[in-house]
């Protein structure tokens, strides 16, 4: 049996919606690149030089949002199959997705180094993107294929358990713990679980840079969770952020039957993780106090305060743009 903390549900603890912003690039569309005027299926956020990364999972581009407006500026990844960077059912390519659902911003060589991660729930989804340059003002888009990377991880099946489904990365020190989210199907009888890992951070990088020639990290520290439900429906790992002196993470209460279909939402949280792997949460609401129904994928600090927080939100609606949202946290979030 691998023992598994249970996180609890904590009333003192408050997580609302103060402001919703739907995200959309100030380019607007641009057919010749299959790119829409929206921001798809956000993911996950990271701070670089010039404003705010949102990973995306369902479209070949890299959002950079200025915090002031909200405006966003878009990077153009490598098209995929048959030409394109968007994919989802209407089109019958959604298996062709990157599915990047982790980022993380490391200091890299004196300057910033954004890492992406798929999910890993397919074999296409087994690519990291690495961006760089972003202090000449020009960041440099790499995508590297690393299987192996994605082998060690479901490798560690005290980690993955059944179907990987990577949804959280975040630094902390000298490593870069990553979330699995635990919505996966079962595989050889092993139910997928929420679980955390860490991975040296300097072995992930040499690996990512170099990966014919440099071997994955181990996951090492892994540690697996019960998140709850919300309405019935399990809540599951999405993203993480370091912020002041601890770990908050985001979970969504989605019921899919595996990592590669989308299921109803049902709500998401907001939770704490402390230095003894004790977990508690609340479910995000609007201002009003009503459940908060939207997807929450990634969660970022607002810098400046220690009671706000940035969320991203996923519509899993390719004609709905993603919203960034402001979310106040209140209570005893430190113990």
């Amino acid at each position: 049996m691998i023992p598994t903390h249970r996180a609890t549900p904590d009333p003192a603890l408050e997580a609302r919606v103060l402001s919703r912003t739907p995200l959309r690039y100030a380019e607007g569309a641009d057919p010749d690149l299959d790119r829409p005027a929206h921001v798809r299926a956000g993911s996950s956020l990271a701070w670089v030089p010039g404003g705010i990364a949102v990973v995306q999972d369902d479209a070949n581009f890299l959002a950079i949002v200025d915090p002031a407006d909200a405006c966003a500026q878009s990077l153009t990844l490598a098209v995929g199959p048959g030409g394109r960077r968007q994919f989802d059912d209407g089109r019958g390519n959604k298996r062709h997705k990157l599915d990047l659902e982790a980022c993380v911003a490391l200091e890299d060589d004196g300057g910033v180094l954004l890492v992406a991660l798929g999910s890993g729930a397919l074999p296409r989804r087994e690519h990291a993107l690495l961006v760089d340059g972003w202090e000449s003002g020009r960041p440099r888009p790499a995508l590297v294929h690393v299987p192996e990377l994605y082998a060690a991880l479901r490798d560690a099946a005290d980690f993955a358990g059944g179907e990987l489904n990577l949804e959280g990365a975040v630094a902390v020190g000298d490593r870069v713990r990553l979330l699995g989210r635990g919505n996966g199907a079962a595989r050889d009888g092993v139910a997928a679980a929420n679980a955390l890992c860490d991975l040296d951070r300097a072995a992930l990088l040499g690996h990512l840079r170099d990966p014919a020639r440099r071997p994955p990290p181990t996951p090492t520290d892994v540690a697996r969770y019960d998140l709850g439900t919300l309405d019935g429906v399990v809540l599951g790992f999405t993203d993480a952020t370091a912020w002041a002196g601890t770990l908050l993470y985001v979970a969504a209460a989605e019921d899919s039957p595996d990592a590669v279909r989308d299921g109803r939402v049902a709500g998401s949280a907001l939770g704490v993780l402390d230095e003894r792997g004790d977990a508690r949460w609340a479910p995000i609401t609007d201002a009003d106090g009503r459940r908060f129904v939207g997807k929450v994928e990634g969660v970022l600090d607002a810098r400046g305060t220690t009671e706000r927080l940035l969320v991203v939100v996923d519509a899993d609606d390719p004609d709905a743009p993603s919203e960034l949202c402001t979310v106040e946290l209140r209570g005893p979030w430190r113990r």
